[in-house]
């Protein structure tokens, strides 16, 4: 049975090299190219392709908003096509997704277009779909988070980018939010603005702080097991012992 095959990216260029190199591989039908997210939805719904190139990044409709569209539908085998995105291709390898890197290799096509085939034969398929499902979780929680938040201070509005703060408190009814030498109080409860900010970016240390790991200059192991992170800017917060070694696995997943 040939592999039934759409090719979607916004890139004309990019479809015709995905196409030349699709005739090189025994097995392989291309049932169709799009050149939108839109329109790949529609296709894959009408096509119901077993494998499909996808591009991520394209405009109104990009490679994740196809994703999220598709979980009524019968998932076919993804292999993603990006341009670099550090967090495209972090996710994809800690979901161990396939993908090929624009400028295309052809050795790289070639293995990836053979994995594939590994995945459809159903010896890996069902940990690929796994992975794909998890990968739309992760995508879902990253575009519902927070990219600004606006605090009153000495009677004016402050607008503050999440990723210049860098670490919250929580001080009764309300967070200190530190941004160098500046300290910003906001009324809330850290458990909600938690679920606000995005998990690749903010770690919660303990339970009444939350740290940028970008801020993060070391960790240091205390007692029991509990630790303490200096900051780069001079600041030492404890680290939790239930939190300790997440932590240090969160800041080696940003390597």
């Amino acid at each position: 049975m040939k592999i039934r095959t759409l090719i979607v990216d916004d890139e004309s260029l990019a479809r015709k090299l995905i196409r030349r190199l699709l005739g090189e591989e025994e097995g392989i039908e291309i049932v169709g190219e799009c050149a939108d997210g839109l329109e790949a939805i529609s296709m894959i719904a009408e096509l119901s392709p077993n494998l499909v190139f996808l591009d991520i990044q394209m405009p109104e409709c990009d490679g994740f908003a196809v994703l999220e569209q598709l979980a009524s539908v019968r998932l076919p085998v993804i292999i993603f096509v990006t341009a670099y995105d550090a967090f495209a291709l972090k996710a994809f390898e800690a979901h161990a997704l396939d993908y090929l890197l624009k400028p295309i290799d052809e050795d790289r096509f070639a293995q990836t277009v053979e994995r594939a085939r590994i995945y459809l034969s159903g010896r890996e398929y069902g940990a690929a779909q796994e992975g794909l499902r998890d990968l739309m979780d992760e995508v879902g929680r990253a575009r519902k988070t927070i990219s600004r938040l606006a605090v009153k201070s000495a009677g004016r509005m402050v607008f503050l980018r999440v990723e210049e703060i860098d670490w919250i408190g929580a001080e009764g009814n309300y967070l200190s939010l530190h941004v160098g030498k500046e300290c910003h109080l906001l009324r809330g409860r850290l458990s909600e603005l938690e679920k606000k900010l995005s998990a690749r970016q903010f770690f919660r240390i303990h339970r009444s702080t939350i740290v940028n790991l970008d801020r993060v200059k070391e960790i240091q192991s205390l007692f029991k097991g509990e630790g303490v992170a200096f900051l780069k800017d001079g600041s030492r917060l404890p680290v939790s012992r239930t939190c300790s070694r997440k932590l240090q696995e969160s800041l080696e997943a940003r390597l």
